[in-house]
């Protein structure tokens, strides 16, 4: 190979496109088989890459896998910051957010799955995860706290009923993460595809129903 032509391959490794569809490429089969049932030869091939060339952009299937995590809630925090600091009362707010969070979960089918695996997935992990373990923490955190501080303003000025804050935070992940995670058992229980616009809709009237009989005083 000429000089000029490994200069060529440098640069097109190097390019933001393809770190961005190693990304792509990684979350989709993560979410599908976890991050034990994915090797990182198996994520080159898939993207069209040797092996050695995905170390240039990362450094261990770890590191990748928290990357694409903290994309993923990257996505979502830039969506739903917005929607729990712009006006309104606290039920009006929590709907806002919710509808945001249903729309960000069916966009991306991946997410779901992705993120319900994340939540149980950290014994195959290191201890000390490094910076993008620290990127991961601290979004989620965000997110969380972000919901959680809207249901206690929710309860101190009386809009909502003196609920578990935890316990309600359960419920709304079920009602929302789990839901688009479900696959097929899921789409045989309401008889359609979770990510259709029908169901994306209806989703939100039953997390609309559920808050307005369970959670607003």
């Amino acid at each position: 190979m000429s000089r000029g032509a490994g200069a060529g391959v440098r640069e097109s490794l190097e390019a933001p496109g393809s770190r961005e569809k190693i990304l792509d490429v990684a979350e989709a089969l993560f979410a599908r088989r976890g991050f034990a049932g994915v090797g990182l030869r198996e994520v080159a091939l898939a993207v069209g890459l040797g092996k050695s060339s995905l170390f240039h952009h990362f450094r261990s299937k770890v590191q990748l896998y928290l990357e694409v995590l903290g994309r993923v809630l990257g996505r979502i925090d830039e969506r739903l910051r917005p929607a729990l600091a712009a006006g309104g009362g606290p039920a009006e707010r929590l709907m806002r957010s919710l509808d945001v969070l249903v729309d960000a979960l069916a966009e991306h089918p991946t997410t779901a799955r992705l993120l319900l695996r994340g939540l149980f997935e950290d014994d195959a992990f290191p201890a000390d995860l490094g910076p993008e373990g620290d990127t991961v923490e601290r979004r989620l955190a965000s997110l969380i706290c972000g919901i959680e501080a809207l249901l206690r303003e929710g309860i101190e000025r009386g809009a909502f009923r003196r609920v578990s804050i935890p316990h309600m935070m359960q419920t709304l992940i079920g009602a929302t993460v789990y839901h688009f995670a479900s696959g097929e058992f899921g789409e045989g229980l309401i008889g359609g595809s979770l990510f259709s616009a029908e169901e994306v809709r209806r989703r939100k009237e039953e997390l609309r129903a559920v808050l307005d009989h369970g959670l607003t005083a």
